[in-house]
């Protein structure tokens, strides 16, 4: 019996030490939709989630809200979603 347990606990530690690596150094082996949430992977494309509160107001989270609907947004990592603090050339303040 405890050597039964000792070799499915073995089995366990290599399959998650084969995911672990399938998860970090082959990203493109994984569904489309986990490779969205894999920082390693060309596909990374992190989940923003956009609602309303009682107000009107739109939130951007990273976690989505309980207590009403809300939209996915995945974002680009590539691309800057900061906008410019600098005026345009040629403008006066």
């Amino acid at each position: 019996m405890r050597n039964a347990l000792i070799g499915a606990l073995v089995l366990l530690a290599l399959l998650a030490a084969a995911g672990a690596w399938v998860w970090r150094y082959q990203p493109e082996r994984l569904p489309t939709e986990w490779r969205r949430d894999n920082p390693h992977s060309r596909d990374y494309a992190p989940a923003v989630y956009r609602w309303r509160d009682a107000q009107g107001r739109v939130h951007l989270t990273d976690t989505p809200p309980a207590d009403r609907p809300y939209e996915t947004v995945r974002i680009d990592p590539r691309r800057n979603v900061v906008p410019s603090t600098l005026p345009p050339p040629g403008a006066t303040r």
